[in-house]
């Protein structure tokens, strides 16, 4: 896959970078990364760039920044309840992928995500049921809730990979992981 603006930097590169980041976040009271005014200058004058998309849930407890060490400008963050793939989500991959260079899309779910916890157990109302039903697809006939995590992952990886075809071919790899909140690991799928 060709880079945008000169940014080149290879799926597996990206994924390393991310992992080193969460060992650097087990180990580190302040994990975060550069914040700074100097790089906040730089990214408003040279713009962004990215090393990788995440798709992580909108729990408040899970910041992908801090969970992979990073700071402004390196990750292409979108939130949704359940981590759910729709078209608004694919269409934003789809812009990281091919306008900013991001050779690796993360859907990143989590332990005592509310939105499977739903799926599972309740029958929402109003327009919650969009991310509960898409979930409930995900997880079928599974009952336990980490287990149900990780099919949910995996059937929003599964997903992109079939309506991204041509940026998947290109080179554009997706991977899963699951957040603990417990312990703050992330373990990649």
């Amino acid at each position: 896959m060709t880079q945008a603006h000169g940014f080149s930097l290879s799926a597996e590169k990206a994924l390393e970078k991310l992992k080193q980041g969460n060992k650097l976040y087990l180990s580190n009271e302040n994990p975060m990364g550069n914040f700074s005014l100097a790089r906040r200058k730089a990214t408003a004058e040279e713009g962004q760039h990215p090393f990788a998309i995440v798709v992580t849930c909108s729990d408040s407890r899970v910041v992908p920044e801090a969970l992979f060490s990073c700071g402004i400008g390196d990750l292409f963050v979108i939130r949704v309840a359940g981590n759910v793939i729709d078209d608004d989500v694919l269409g934003s991959i789809e812009y990281a992928a091919s306008h900013l260079g991001c050779p690796l899309a993360v859907v990143l779910g989590h332990t005592g995500c509310g939105a499977v916890d739903a799926a599972l157990h309740h029958a929402p109302e109003g327009h919650i049921r969009f991310i509960t039903e898409e979930i409930r697809r995900a997880i079928g006939k599974e009952e336990d809730a980490d287990a149900a995590c990780l099919l949910n992952v995996r059937h929003a990886v599964a997903k992109i990979q079939k309506e991204l075809p041509a940026l998947c071919a290109s080179g554009l790899t997706v991977a899963g992981a699951v957040y603990h909140l417990s312990d703050g690991r992330v373990a990649f799928d």
